[in-house]
């Protein structure tokens, strides 16, 4: 866990985040797997989801730099999409190519949700 102590990292809002997203892609993932109609949205799906740790960072973490903000959406957003992602790979839904696009793509995502959440707060610090 020290490696989450970085600076301006709040590690139990970074847990929270990372949680409350690993639960909505596993729910989207496993719904997913007998629907071709949501597992057509696993993309878009699986980015919003992400999007939505990296804002739920941000309003846990109640405050930061931009640089901690992005940072912890980042984390939130990609270990959340990556625990989706595998998940979907090993029940055969997605190919293997997609774990790391997908996952770098879940961080960039996490990072723009943290930011776009802190814009729009106007809160800037704790």
């Amino acid at each position: 866990m020290t490696a989450l102590r970085g600076p301006g990292l709040q590690p139990e809002a970074l847990t929270r985040a990372t949680v409350v997203g690993t639960l909505l892609q596993l729910a989207m993932v496993v719904a997913g797997h007998s629907s071709p109609q949501i597992a057509n949205l696993f993309a878009v799906g699986g980015v919003a989801i992400s999007a939505v740790a990296g804002v739920l960072y941000w309003v846990w973490a109640r405050g930061g730099s931009v640089g901690s903000a992005a940072a912890g959406g980042a984390i939130a957003g990609t270990g959340s999409g990556l625990l989706g992602i595998v998940v979907s790979y090993l029940l055969g839904d997605v190919p293997a190519s997609i774990l790391g696009f997908g996952t770098a793509s879940s961080g960039v995502t996490g990072a723009i949700g943290a930011l776009v959440g802190r814009a729009i707060s106007g809160r800037r610090s704790a």
